[in-house]
């Protein structure tokens, strides 16, 4: 009897140091914690209950996408590149070009297998470059109008014929502007993804097809960075920074934000009981809809180890975010629309959220009808080009005329990055 249960104690010993031998700890890179770090939290317990034998190490979280591709390519000439890293759908390109990125075709195997897991070819093309998978995303948004009703009340808006145009979103700020000196219209950031958005709007692009031309200097970017003179000048905007935008609009003095979806948990939390936030499309512009494309924003996973045994871990970790469980915690926790199919045609999923978040409807129907890429600037200069963009239309909403100004960015931006 004492010889079995030594036995057993003895095999129970064992057993542990087995899976302790067995497991691996992998680490993850992400951007963005004002809107992932909740997230990261749940993906994080969720996928280790079912994989035990993996752990996740995060590093600190970079502030931005853009800040946080330029500390993997610091993190690359230092050897301690980590494991796996959210990137953003423009800058995971970037580290494809530095041959930092593991392409992910031999892990996905069989294609139709992996399309009927919810991958489906347009998903699977925000991760492909030159005929290879790089990245997966697992998060898609788009800009939206985040609209405080009491403000627009106010001012003689009906939230039942909200402005379908700039125009009349312009119209519109203008009134709520002159309601109170303490209280502004509209505010938008002159980011590159907004700017972006705006351009898209009007059917236009930043680059040609092939990437060899600028573009954004066309009558479509005119006509962009014009709606951002027209809220500043007609609409009483400000720029300031995106956190302070988010904190006026939460305290019930800025009536018209306008921001990614992915903020909108974020957004209606902030809110509170002061008000109930109506969340509206982003305008479109364009006659020719087909030619309408609103880039998507968001976060695609690629694989940077070369360990082996590490890789398998990272492919694990890589299927649970991207797969339908992982989607359902990231678009109950945000504003992203999920980036698989199954989670939307599985009422199972979804089902019950989407009753009750008549602006999820509302933001992933546009990533439905007008998603579109999120152009990443070629070249080592690619990423500064972003700044220069940012530089250049905040002289716009300060004053300058936006065709003089887009057209000396875009002579600059063809300097930098020796393109036509």
């Amino acid at each position: 009897m004492r010889k079995s249960i030594i036995a057993a104690v003895a095999g129970s010993f064992f057993a542990v140091g087995m899976a302790q031998a067995e497991e691996t700890t992998i680490r993850v890179h992400y951007a963005h914690p004002n809107i992932f770090s909740k997230i990261q939290e749940k993906l994080a317990v969720a996928f280790e209950a079912e994989h035990p034998e993996i752990k996740l190490d995060f590093d600190a979280p970079a502030e931005s996408y853009e800040t946080g591709v330029q500390s993997l390519l610091r993190d690359a000439v230092a050897n301690k590149l980590p494991d796996v890293a959210f990137a953003g759908l423009s800058t995971w390109r970037i580290l494809e070009a530095r041959g930092l990125t593991v392409p992910l075709d031999e892990f996905i195997g069989d294609e139709a297998a992996f399309e009927a897991q919810g991958y489906t070819p347009a998903l699977r093309s925000l991760g492909q470059y030159n005929g290879k998978q790089h990245a997966l995303a697992v998060a898609a948004s788009t800009l939206v109008v985040y609209a405080n009703p009491e403000l627009v009340e106010r001012a003689g808006g009906d939230m039942d014929n909200f402005p379908t145009d700039f125009d009349g979103l312009i119209e519109l700020s203008a009134k709520i502007n002159e309601l109170d000196r303490r209280i502004e219209g509209a505010w938008v950031s002159p980011h590159d993804w907004r700017f972006q958005s705006f351009l898209g709007s009007f059917g236009g692009r930043p680059l040609n097809a092939d990437e060899t031309k600028v573009t954004f200097d066309s009558e479509a970017g005119i006509a962009a960075a014009t709606v951002y003179s027209r809220l500043a000048e007609e609409g009483g905007m400000q720029f300031y920074e995106d956190s302070v935008a988010r904190q006026a609009f939460n305290a019930g003095t800025l009536g018209l934000y306008i921001d990614s979806s992915s903020l909108m948990a974020r957004v209606i939390e902030g809110a509170g009981d002061r008000f109930e936030v109506s969340v509206q499309p982003f305008p479109i512009a364009a006659e020719d809809k087909a030619s309408v494309y609103l880039p998507t924003g968001g976060s695609g996973m690629v694989m940077l180890t070369e360990d082996k045994a590490k890789q398998d871990a990272v492919w694990k970790y890589m299927q649970f975010v991207s797969g339908p469980k992982g989607a359902k915690i990231i678009v109950e926790n945000s504003g992203y629309a999920p980036t698989n199919s199954l989670v939307v045609e599985d009422e199972s999923y979804l089902g019950d959220f989407y009753k009750s978040n008549a602006g999820a409807r509302v933001a992933h129907a546009q990533v439905a009808n007008y998603a579109g890429p999120w152009y990443a600037f070629p070249g080592d200069e690619g990423v500064a080009v972003t700044d220069v963009i940012l530089a250049g239309l905040i002289e716009v909403i300060e004053g300058e005329d936006p065709e003089e100004i887009i057209k000396d960015v875009a002579a600059e931006v063809r300097d930098s990055l020796e393109l036509n």
